[in-house]
C-alpha cells in the first residue's frame, strides 16, 4: 500500500513539473516576442509587391515598422517627404519610424512605385 501511494507522488509531481515547464516555455516565447519585436499592432508587412495594411491607423508618438517578407528588396518612401526614407530592405529586413503629428502619410516603393500604402495618424 505504502509503495503505491509513493508511486502516485511521484507521479503527480512529475506531472506538475511538466505542467510547469509547458507554462514557462509559453510564458517565455510571449515575453520574448514582446522584447524583440514589441505587439504586432503597427507592423506593416511587405508581401507579394503590396503594403499589409495597406491603411495603418496609430496614434502621434507611436513606432510604425514595416517587414520585408518578399525576396524582392523593397524601400518606403513618404510621399512629400514627411518621414525619413527606408534603403532597400531585403528579405526580413526592417524599417521603423515614429509617427509624427496628427495627419494623413502616404508613402510608396520607389522600387516598384505602383505599391502604395497610407498611415492615419490620429492624437
Amino acid at each position: 500500500m505504502i509503495t503505491f501511494i509513493q508511486k502516485n507522488k511521484k507521479a503527480i509531481l512529475l506531472t506538475t513539473l511538466i505542467l510547469l515547464n509547458i507554462c514557462v516555455a509559453a510564458l517565455g516565447d510571449e515575453v520574448a516576442r514582446v522584447a524583440i519585436g514589441g505587439d504586432k499592432k503597427n507592423t506593416i508587412e511587405i508581401k507579394d509587391f503590396m503594403f499589409n495594411p495597406q491603411t495603418l491607423t496609430v496614434k502621434a508618438g507611436e513606432k510604425i515598422t514595416w517587414i520585408n517578407r518578399d525576396d524582392e528588396p523593397h524601400t518606403v518612401v513618404s510621399v512629400g517627404k514627411k518621414f525619413a526614407k527606408s534603403s532597400a530592405l531585403d528579405t526580413d529586413q526592417e524599417f521603423t519610424i515614429t509617427a509624427g503629428g496628427p495627419g494623413t502619410y502616404e508613402y510608396f516603393c520607389s522600387v516598384h512605385p505602383k505599391m502604395t500604402g497610407t498611415i492615419l495618424v490620429e492624437k
